[in-house]
């Protein structure tokens, strides 16, 4: 699994740490229509590209002082699709995810550090099958509406599955170690407690 996607965007989301939160501090909600989370596993055979069904976010975002800002991404680990049934079946097996035993993979930042106008790099841990590991993902803001509170982040990176007990090779098919992971993330204001 050389290119996954999945955190997730947020994996990409203005994140990272869980510092106090200020007056600035603005609570947001994934836009579901217009995010997802991507991956892409290199194999022999064929790359697999796949996608997970469920997935939500939970972001705290300051557009003032991202340092502030943090984000939570949780996949239904039986949500996965590569568009292939018995392939999404055998990624749900104990040979891989272990949907049975670990029905959830997340993302939980700790830091998060701005590069630039755009630039960011949110630094957290992922949780697969039940290992956890920090992860470092170089991300994007690719707008921010002040106005309408509304903003979207997209970011790349590499989860090598070996990690985190996913390693299984099928005979004959070798997949490779590194997978892609492409999250993009639209999140908007979350509605006011009632």
């Amino acid at each position: 699994m050389r290119r996954i996607a999945t955190v997730t965007a947020l994996l990409v989301a203005a994140a990272g740490s869980a510092a106090s939160a200020g007056a600035q501090d603005m609570q947001f909600v994934k836009d579901a229509a217009h995010s997802e989370i991507n991956f892409v596993a290199e194999s022999r055979l064929l790359d697999a590209h796949g996608f997970w069904e469920k997935w939500d976010a939970a972001l705290t975002f300051n557009p003032t002082a991202w340092e502030k800002s943090s984000v939570k991404i949780t996949i239904d680990t039986r949500s996965v699709n590569t568009r292939v049934a018995m392939r999404d079946n055998h990624l749900r097996s104990n040979d891989f995810f272990a949907a049975d035993s670990f029905p959830q993979i997340t993302f939980v930042s700790k830091i998060v550090n701005k590069l630039g106008d755009t630039r960011l790099n949110v630094t957290g841990d992922l949780t697969i099958r039940g290992v956890t590991k920090t992860v470092t993902i170089p991300a994007t803001l690719a707008f921010w509406d002040d106005a309408g509170k509304t903003g979207r982040f997209k970011g790349q990176f590499i989860v090598r599955r070996n990690e985190f007990g996913v390693g299984f090779n099928p005979p004959g098919n070798p997949i490779a170690d590194e997978v892609a992971v492409d999250v993009n993330l639209t999140f908007r204001q979350a509605p006011a407690a009632k």
